[in-house]
């Protein structure tokens, strides 16, 4: 069979796993709504789901993501499929929080936020597939597989909670306000527009950035298919301005979304944001550690490093100054 033949029916193959893994949960939830979908619920578990929708979501995103996925991935000898459910399961948390029968919300803004939300992932997932080549579980990502070679024999329990478990505490945390804005009934306030604003924002940089890097990665591509030098580092669009606009545009999407919680009221709501910005702190640091070893880009992403700013945009510094300092 053609390597090409191969990757597609692995592809196709990849695609029925992740259509199927999500089933326990999704047919234990329409069990439930079933049960309790008028807020009559006769037995003690029907009873506990519906008094502690947190609790239920929580319980779900153990057993079928962190243990199935988990369990899953020990089969496979990959973690690719954390990252693409990375850009689905917020869309399936702000579902399960609007139609859990508890939930008391604006219509408005819930309607709003549940666009967003879908909008927000149908951009993460079409970068997901575009940089993946259209094909799932080709690779998993290369922090799995530095962690892999770090932890050798051990990798197969630590990965439960180095990929998985810390993966439940991130997305949770990010999704609480989702939470918040379907248990909270209020009308529209200021921080609604600025925490629009903000998510809005954040899709549109975090979109054109990774369009731009994708861009300049199949440019280099070509070049060194066709045997000529590749071009060392990515220093035009937002890219001139910042090193990660697409990281700064996904912190933008998250605090918006924190603001939503915290503008009804709920003052830790942004704490999952926090730890989502210090998480990309640590990652930033891999990826510019992973840069400067590769040896054709590295004195010219040295150089970039000491002329832009990290994450915030803002005009570049000047080397001849800094020489002359």
């Amino acid at each position: 069979m053609a390597k090409g033949s191969s990757s597609n029916v692995n592809s196709l193959k990849n695609g029925v796993i992740a259509l199927l893994v999500p089933l326990p949960s999704i047919l234990f939830y329409l069990c439930f709504l079933s049960n309790c979908g008028g807020g009559g619920c006769s037995s003690g578990l029907w009873k506990w789901c519906y008094h502690h929708p947190l609790l239920l979501v929580n319980a779900l995103f153990f057993l079928n993501v962190n243990l199935l996925f988990w369990l899953i991935s020990l089969v496979q000898s990959s973690h690719w499929m954390i990252d693409l459910y990375w850009t689905l399961i917020p869309v399936v948390l702000v579902h399960y929080f609007a139609s859990h029968p508890l939930a008391e919300y604006n219509e408005l803004r819930s309607w709003v936020v549940v666009a967003l939300t879908w909008i927000w992932s149908t951009r993460l997932s079409h970068n997901y597939l575009r940089r993946e080549g259209w094909q799932l579980g080709a690779r998993e990502d290369w922090r799995f597989t530095d962690m892999r070679q770090q932890y050798g024999r051990n990798w197969w329990w630590v990965s439960f909670f180095a990929v998985y478990l810390s993966q439940q505490v991130f997305l949770m945390g990010v999704c609480v306000p989702l939470y918040v804005v379907h248990s909270v009934k209020e009308e529209l306030k200021l921080w609604d527009l600025v925490a629009i604003f903000m998510c809005v924002s954040g899709i549109g940089m975090a979109y054109f950035a990774d369009t731009q890097l994708h861009e300049f990665v199949s440019r280099n591509r070509k070049l060194k298919m066709s045997g000529k030098a590749m071009v060392p580092n990515l220093e035009e669009g937002l890219w001139r301005y910042c090193r990660h606009p697409n990281y700064f545009g996904e912190q933008l999407w998250w605090w918006g979304v924190g603001i939503l919680g915290w503008g009804l009221g709920v003052g830790w709501s942004p704490v999952g944001s926090l730890l989502n910005t210090m998480c990309l702190a640590y990652v930033t640091k891999l990826v510019e550690a992973r840069m400067v070893k590769q040896h054709y880009r590295a004195e010219a992403y040295r150089q970039y490093q000491k002329t832009t700013s990290v994450w915030i945009p803002w005009f570049r510094k000047s080397l001849y100054k800094q020489k002359n300092m």
